[in-house]
């Protein structure tokens, strides 16, 4: 079975508030049900992605630590 393709979205080096502000902003114009994976370098970004998620409706697929960072992947709400 083939992969579902991501966009695939790089925000190492930004801090709280950004990760989420322009993750929301990138989500908005992405078709319901489709997939991003962002990676960032923010440590309050496994406090924030998830609530980000869970306020906004979208599904958190995976969460995972990355070299220097965390990787997200987040289905946008249906």
């Amino acid at each position: 079975m083939p992969e579902e393709a991501k966009l695939r979205y790089d925000l190492r080096g930004l801090k709280c508030p950004l990760p989420v502000l322009k993750t929301r902003k990138r989500m908005e114009n992405m078709t319901a049900g489709a997939l991003i994976e962002i990676e960032t370098t923010d440590p309050l970004a496994v406090v924030d992605i998830p609530h980000f998620c869970n306020e906004d409706g979208h599904r958190l697929e995976k969460a995972e630590p990355v070299s220097g960072g965390h990787r997200f992947l987040i289905r946008k709400k249906t």
